[in-house]
Parts: structure tokens; C-alpha cells; sequence
């Protein structure tokens, strides 16, 4: 075989032929007499047909002492064995004694140390390790230690003997080499040639040495992943496939899947499937059990009756077929998490359900006590299940939310999607107040744990309620005419032939609500996750999140967010099998159960809430991604300077503009979060900094059965691409969190929004109370836990400076300790999240531990903070009020000082 070309040996000494090494004549044998070698042009060949082993070469040489002088570096040909009895060795001992003795005088002669010739003839291995060193630099022959048998020993042994012997003749000899009896190896003497090569093999080894402590006291063996250029990132970003994500919003939305129902089941496994095909490390399945319900086909119904009670007027309730022979049957209208019964009384208009509206009903003087309530979805009261509660808490015995043209997006659609006739499911569970499964709010649901009875949690409404849409709701209000007082201004909606719009009160009709549905305690439910690890924090994590249980079909919602994190999830995959590693692990999950309360993620979050709080760095969702062209983000202000890095790299596909002018010139900015997606358990419960990204800007059918691939294809995004542009968005967001050696998060932008949100708090707590009870609390403390945070992040960033002045500044070479130091940087920045909790919770509502995100009581703002201050400030209780205040305010000194420790 020929060499490999790279490989550099130190140059072999000739090997002559033995008969030539041993001609009579007295000719003294030189390299010259062997012809350049082809390879590199020295002398190391023998001429051709000459034999190095003659069979008669031991007799030769002891027969012939007056034979020329052998050339340097010369050596017997021997056979070494651990059989002491040798077969193959000569008959004639004393020959070989009488040779021995000759090669030591001779060598003593040339200089060279008996011990190195021993060494050689007992050494197993010859061959010279190969350097990539100039053979003009680097002369030392490395060898392996020696293996030694019971031959050589015996052997070595009479050597020494023999050695004893010659040490007369060695002594009067001019030589540079002094040995004493009994010694190992000769020491140099100063000045000479040995003693050179001696100093310059321990500079040898001193460099080589140093050479390898660099290596190890560097990262560089956290970093052997080869580094993706800007021309990489650009390709793989260009990768992105829009024909695969219609691929997969087609099959997604082609049957219904309800959490825990067989369509479901279907659909966690194509997931499941998809991760491992992706090429996902750890693809997991992970089973909750969980309370849910069910309609049935005959147990909803909504009439209205006659004096005698006959029924004058049914609701049709369901949609319309739109999913065809392939979709199976579609979903009936109802609402998750619903109570069961059938009740019946006048029918009261409350506009859209709020606490607000029952009031001025009963500032009117109607009375509600045992009505059914018609109340619409959206306006200021967003949470369908505050909606239901309110009316039962004003003394309502039922209630029915419908869609308006007004506010709802399923009426605004394009008329072939059945404006009229589509019905916006909901849950009506109450996640201001328990989030996740409602019989385990604070654990894991697991089969092992404890669980509450329906009656003792307080995340139910008390009350039966049914979604209507509009076409079913307008025969009701028009019963109204006449009945009680005309609404108030703002009251009144789009519904078409509502002529006049009523209150109605005690005289109205009659009308019966039908709920009676199957109810589980303990219902199957299945997240799915896959990861690709990191090589440097493989702990820490950075995870992207999306639900796939739909109330009908969910193309907008949610699998236009599905389909984004296959895409991104199959793109990261692609870079794993490369060989690229990131930094920190990053994970894809599929949540399930969230349609009914967040139940999927809150309960992974709540079975591994420590695990998460010490190494969850971010959390990125997509749930309702891609419903219009208008970019939106909320979440975390730590994500602003990331996100805004990352818009500068794209154009909107219609017009052409760069998202980030865009952004600029619409003013924009990372919103507060609020209560809809499965962000809310990472956020408010563990403190895992969580940023929801989207494109909306459009009504679409939402929950209804007409959220199906063909309004996604016509309407929602034709052509798909701004799905497109949202996994390219998502998939370099999550590049750079997960592989860039210090954490983008921006500890500027947040010091700055808790100033900001301090001061909008303090507006707001000024308009709360009466003149009799003026609101009577300080928010001083709060002022000054936010200066703290500030002066401790101004402090903190500096450091990152001087990690970009060291390493940037040095091409590069970060030594192992300061690898160490921006390890430890990144999980403080992390940490600040984290410490933002207050482990007693909320009061009443424990689950949420932020000081600064989560629910209100009553409210839905997604803009509103500090959600413990507000709902003490709202009870009009000014000592819990204060006492709120102060308690935050330690909550976020503690964190600045955790900054600054």
C-alpha cells in the first residue's frame, strides 16, 4: 500500500544486506553505496537481489573476525521468543558469546550505549511514531515501552555479565559516556553532543505538554462541533418547506380529534412518528389522566315554550357537514368542562357577560334570579368560563354564548364559510382560578397521585351553558322585543333582523337548557417530546411548544402552529444529523388537553416544576400562528433585543418590506401574555421566560368546524407563505438561543418594562375605591424594588463586555475558566425569571407564583402586571393591599440582589 502522503517519519537508517555488511577485503561500508530512494530521495535502499539474511550468516561472522567495520546503527537479525528452549537459535553457543563480545567492543568503539543496543534487540515495537513536526526539528526516536518475557530477562542478564567485562576497555577509550556498576542508563557530560540532544527533547516535551494544557484548559473540546457560517444558516434557513407544512395542515384538519378521543390518539402517534423521522433524540410519550367531558348527541337542546310548555322554537345547534366522507363525524357544539342539567326560565339579554353588565341589569331592576342568560363571546370579559361564572354568580340558572358579527371572527369570514352558521367552541373552565386538570391543581396527574372531588374544586362553573351561533341566537333575541328595557349603549350587536334590541326580564320567554353529557374523572391524555441534546449545558433547555387537540378540525388553531414546529423541528433535525450540536438541548413537545384548561402543559409543568425552574431558560409557543399577515409577539421583555435581531433578517412576503420597519413603523411591541395558550404554566407557575409568536390580523372561524384546511388554503395563508416565514423566524430564534455561548436575553428591556409597568400600576390604583372608601395604599416600596433591579442589571451586563472585549477580542480562544464564568452568567440571567416567583402564590389561586405575570381574578388584560397588587387593590381591602405591595417588593429585591450575588 502506498503511504499516506501526510504522514512524516524521522528519516531510518540504511539496512545493508548481511553479506555485504560483512565482505572480506576490509571495505568499509557507506549510505553511499545504496541508490537515492524514490520517496524521498535518501539512501535506505538495498541492491536488488541481495538477500539481508544469509543461511549461513552465523558461522560467517564468527569464522571471519578480520571483516571492514559495520556501518552505524548496524544489528544482528535475532528472533526473540518467550520459549527458552529457542528452536530456531544457533547450536553453536560459543560462537554467539564470542559474536556478542565483538558487537559490544565495536559499539564502546562507535560510542554508542550498550544499554540502547539491548533495549533494541528486546524492543516489540520498531516502528517510529509519525509527527507532522519538520524531521529537521524533531529528531527523537519515540518509542513504546518495553514487553519484556522470561527470555529477555534471562537475556538481559547476561548481558550485565558480559557488560562487567568490557567496562576495563571502556574506561581507557576517549569517549564522552560514563557508566558505573549496576547503572541503567549513561549521563551526559556538559558540553556534549548528548547533552544536547537531551535539553532539546525536554524542550520538546515541555512544549508538547503546554500544547495539550492549552487544549484542556480551553473549551475547545466544547466546541469541536464545527461552526455554521452565515452562508450555512442562510442555506439551512432557506430550507424551509412550505409544500411540506400543506402537506401536513391537510392531513392534520381531515378528522376531528377532541383530547383524549381516537382521533387524538391518531394524531399523537403521527406526531410521535414525525419526531423520530426527523431524526429527534428521546422521542417520549408521556400519559396524563385527567377530568373531561363529552356532549352526546341527544343530551344538548335549547327551546323556546309555550305557556302550556310546548316547544314553539328549537335551536339547530350543530353546523353544517363541511368535513366530508374523510373527516368522520364532526364535533358537536358544546363547551368543555360544562356542568350537566336541564333547566329552564326567561330569557335575560347581558350583552357580554361581565360582572359590569349583570349590575347595571340589576341597577334596572330586573330581576335574574333562575333566567337563562344570552350573553356574547369577546368584548372586555374574554374568558368564556368569567362569563358563566358571573351569570351564576348573579343568580342566573343558565347560560348560552353566541358568535356576533360584531366581535367574532367565524362572522366575518368569507360567506361560502358559513358565516351564520358556524358555532365557536370554548371550554368554560375557570383558568384565572386552577389551570390544568381541575381535580389536581398543584401535581402531576399521574394514577399515583391524590385527587379532588368534582364538588371540592373551585375551577368548575356551578351552572349548565351551550354555544350558540348567531343564526340560532337571533330567533332569541328577537323573542325579546317588548320585554324589559332597551339595552344600553354599546349593547347592541350585529346579529341580522334584530330590529330592536331588548333586555327582557321576568315576562320574557321561556326557555329550556339542555346539557347532559358524559363526564370522565379519569381520561387518557398524551404530550410528546423529542429533543436534540446540547454539548455544552445539555441540561438546560431551550423548548418550543405547540397543542394538537382541536375543539373541530383547527386548521388556524392550532395547527398552523403545528405545522410551523414539524418544520422547524424536521430543519434542526437535518443540522443534527450534519453532526452540528447546539449548546444547550433544545425540545419540541406536543401538548394535549389544551382546548379544555392548558391541561397538557400545566401538568408536565406541574411533574417537573423543579426540574424546570433550575434549567428551563426559554419557552417559545405556537398555537394560533399563522391566521393573517400582521406579526405579533408576547411574552418576556428578556426576548426583545433577540426578536428584533432576528426581524431585521426577513421581508414580508406581500409587500416586500422589512419585518422589522414594519414592526417600527406600527410602533409595536412584545405584549403582555395573557391566559389563551399553553405559555401560561412555563410563565406564571415556574418562571420559564415564554414568548408566543404569531401572525394574525384577520377573522377566522375559530373553534368551529369551518376552521378547516380550505379556508387555511383560500383565505387563511394561500400558498403558505407565512407559515413559511414563521418557521424560518422560529427556527433562527431558537438557533441563536440555543447556540450562541451567551444568552441573548435582554436584562435592559426588563428592568426598563418594570419601571414602566410600576408606573402604569400606580395610575391605575388611583382610579380604584369610591369617594366614601379612597383607595389608601403606597406603592413607594414597589418604586424602589424597581430602581434596585435596574442599578443591579446595569451592573450585571458589564460583564458581558468584558467576555466580548477577551474572546472577540482575542479571535476567539476562550480559556476553560472563563467558559465556566459564562455558564454560570447565562444561568443567572435565566434565574432573574425564576426569582420573580413568590413560592406562597397568589392568595386563593396558589397555582400562579409571578409577581409580575399571570391572571387576575377577574380579568383578562394581557396587558395588566402584578396581578396579587390588583386583585387586593380591587377587593378594596387597603391592608391586604399594602401588605400585597410590600410582599412583591421584597419578592423583587431579592432578585436584583440574586443579579448582583
Amino acid at each position: 500500500m502506498a503511504p499516506d502522503a501526510n504522514q512524516r517519519y524521522a528519516p531510518v537508517p540504511p539496512i545493508p544486506s548481511y553479506e555485504e555488511a560483512v565482505a572480506a577485503g576490509g571495505t568499509e561500508w557507506h549510505p553511499q553505496h545504496i541508490p537515492p530512494s524514490p520517496i524521498d530521495g535518501s539512501r535506505s535502499g538495498t541492491p536488488e537481489g541481495q538477500s539481508l539474511l544469509g543461511s549461513h550468516s552465523n558461522q560467517q561472522s564468527a569464522s571471519q573476525p578480520g571483516r571492514g567495520r559495520r556501518p552505524p546503527g548496524y544489528r544482528r537479525p535475532t528472533v526473540e521468543t518467550d520459549d527458552e528452549s529457542n528452536l530456531f537459535s544457533s547450536s553453536d553457543d560459543s560462537d554467539s558469546d564470542d559474536e556478542a563480545d565483538h558487537v559490544r567492543r565495536e559499539m564502546q568503539e562507535l560510542e554508542i550505549d550498550d544499554s540502547d543496543v539491548r533495549a533494541q534487540n528486546r524492543s516489540l515495537w520498531r516502528k517510529r511514531i509519525a509527527f507532522s513536526l519538520p524531521q529537521w526539528r524533531w529528531k527523537w526516536k519515540w518509542r513504546l515501552p518495553q514487553l519484556r518475557g522470561r527470555a529477555a530477562a534471562a537475556e538481559n542478564t547476561d548481558a550485565e555479565a558480559a557488560n562487567a567485562d568490557s567496562e576495563a576497555a571502556a574506561t581507557n577509550t576517549a569517549t564522552t559516556t560514563t557508566t558505573t556498576p549496576g547503572a541503567r542508563f549513561a549521563f551526559p557530560q556538559l558540553g556534549s553532543e548528548t547533552l544536547f540532544l537531551l535539553i532539546a527533547r525536554i524542550i520538546a516535551i515541555t512544549m508538547v505538554l503546554g500544547f495539550l494544557y492549552l487544549i484542556f484548559a480551553s473549551s475547545m473540546f466544547s466546541s469541536m462541533v464545527p461552526p455554521l457560517t452565515v452562508e450555512d444558516i442562510s442555506n439551512w434557513i432557506r430550507g424551509v418547506d412550505a409544500a411540506n407544512m400543506q402537506s401536513h395542515m391537510r392531513h392534520f384538519t381531515s378528522y376531528a380529534h377532541i383530547a383524549g378521543t381516537e382521533g387524538d390518539y391518531a394524531m399523537m402517534m403521527d406526531i410521535e412518528n414525525l419526531f423520530s423521522r426527523y431524526g429527534l433524540d428521546n422521542v417520549v410519550r408521556d400519559e396524563y389522566h385527567v377530568y373531561l367531558n363529552y356532549p352526546t348527541a341527544d343530551g344538548r337542546a335549547v327551546e323556546i315554550l309555550q305557556a302550556d310548555g310546548k316547544v314553539s322554537w328549537k335551536a339547530k345547534l350543530e353546523e353544517e357537514e363541511v368535513g366530508g366522507e374523510t373527516n368522520g363525524r364532526q364535533t358537536h357544539p358544546f363547551h368543555g368542562l360544562s356542568k350537566s342539567g336541564d333547566v329552564k326560565g326567561p330569557l335575560i339579554y347581558a350583552n357580554y357577560g361581565s360582572r359590569e353588565d349583570f349590575q347595571k341589569l340589576k341597577d334596572g331592576g330586573i330581576d335574574v334570579k333562575g333566567a337563562i342568560a344570552l350573553v356574547r363571546y369577546r368584548g372586555y370579559e374574554t374568558n368564556v368560563g368569567l362569563k358563566v361564572k358571573a351569570a351564576e354568580l348573579a343568580g342566573f340558572a343558565g347560560c348560552l354564548v353566541y358568535s356576533d358579527p360584531k366581535d367574532d371572527g367565524s362572522a366575518r369570514v368569507e360567506p361560502h364559510a358559513g358565516s351564520a352558521d358556524a358555532v365557536h367552541r370554548s371550554s368554560v373552565g375557570l383558568s384565572n382560578w386552577i389551570v390544568g386538570d381541575v381535580l389536581t391543581p398543584g401535581w402531576g396527574s399521574k394514577d399515583n397521585m391524590p385527587r379532588m372531588k368534582i364538588g371540592e374544586t373551585q375551577g368548575l362553573v356551578g351552572i349548565p351553558s351551550l354555544p350558540l351561533a348567531w343564526r340560532d341566537a337571533q330567533a332569541l333575541l328577537q323573542s325579546l322585543k317588548g320585554h324589559g328595557q332597551n339595552v344600553p349603549d354599546g349593547w347592541a350587536g350585529a346579529v341580522p333582523d334584530v330590529a330592536e334590541w331588548w333586555t327582557g326580564n321576568g315576562s320574557s320567554p321561556i326557555v329550556r337548557l339542555k346539557n347532559v353529557q358524559d363526564e370522565v374523572d379519569k381520561k387518557a391524555i398524551w404530550n410528546v417530546y423529542g429533543r436534540i441534546p446540547g454539548t455544552e449545558q445539555s441540561e438546560k433547555r431551550i423548548i418550543v411548544g405547540n397543542h394538537r387537540d382541536s375543539w373541530a378540525f383547527g386548521a388556524g388553531s392550532p395547527h398552523s402552529g403545528t405545522a410551523v414546529m414539524l418544520e422547524v423541528a424536521r430543519l434542526f433535525g437535518q443540522l443534527y444529523a450534519s453532526g452540528w450540536r447546539p449548546l444547550r438541548t433544545v425540545e419540541f413537545m406536543s401538548w394535549d388537553g389544551s382546548t379544555y384548561n392548558l391541561i397538557g402543559s400545566t401538568e408536565y409543568v406541574e411533574q417537573n416544576d423543579d426540574m424546570l425552574k433550575k434549567d428551563a431558560f426559554a419557552y417559545i409557543n405556537l398555537d394560533k400562528a399563522v391566521i393573517g399577515q400582521r406579526f405579533r409577539a408576547s411574552g418576556s421583555p428578556l426576548f426583545r433585543k433577540l426578536l428584533l435581531n432576528v426581524l431585521r433578517s426577513f421581508q414580508d412576503p406581500s409587500t416586500n418590506e422589512n419585518l422589522l420597519e414594519l414592526w417600527n413603523s406600527e410602533k409595536a411591541d412584545i405584549e403582555g401574555l395573557g391566559m389563551d395558550s399553553d405559555y401560561v404554566a412555563f410563565q406564571d407557575i415556574v418562571g420559564t421566560s415564554s414568548l408566543d409568536m404569531s401572525f394574525d390580523g384577520i377573522g377566522f372561524p375559530y373553534a368551529s368546524s369551518y376552521d378547516n384546511f380550505a379556508w387555511m388554503d383560500s383565505v387563511g395563508d394561500p400558498g403558505f407563505e407565512y407559515h413559511k416565514l414563521l418557521a424560518q423566524i422560529t427556527a433562527l430564534f431558537v438557533l441563536h438561543l440555543s447556540n450562541v455561548p451567551v444568552l441573548p436575553f435582554d436584562m435592559g428591556a426588563y428592568s426598563d418594562k418594570l419601571a414602566v409597568w410600576t408606573d402604569e400600576l400606580d395610575k391605575w390604583v388611583k382610579t380604584q375605591g369610591t369617594k366614601e372608601n379612597p383607595p389608601a395604599v403606597s406603592l413607594d416600596n414597589l418604586k424602589k424594588a424597581s430602581e434596585e433591579v435596574a442599578m443591579a442589571v446595569r451592573k450585571f451586563v458589564k460583564w458581558e463586555a468584558k467576555w466580548d472585549a477577551t474572546v472577540l477580542g482575542g479571535s476567539g480562544w476562550e480559556p476553560n475558566s472563563l467558559g465556566k464564568q459564562r455558564m454560570a452568567y447565562n444561568s443567572r440571567m435565566a434565574d432573574f425569571e425564576t426569582d420573580l416567583l413568590d413560592d406562597e402564590g397568589i392568595p386563593g389561586r396558589k397555582q400562579f407564583k409571578h409577581v409580575v405575570f399571570g391572571p387576575q381574578l377577574w380579568d383578562n388584560d394581557r396587558n395588566a402586571h402584578f396581578p396579587s397588587i390588583r386583585d387586593a387593590v380591587a377587593s378594596g381591602n387597603w391592608t391586604l393591599a399594602q401588605l400585597t405591595v410590600d410582599r412583591v417588593a421584597t419578592v423583587m429585591v431579592a432578585a436584583a440582589g440574586n443579579l448582583g450575588a
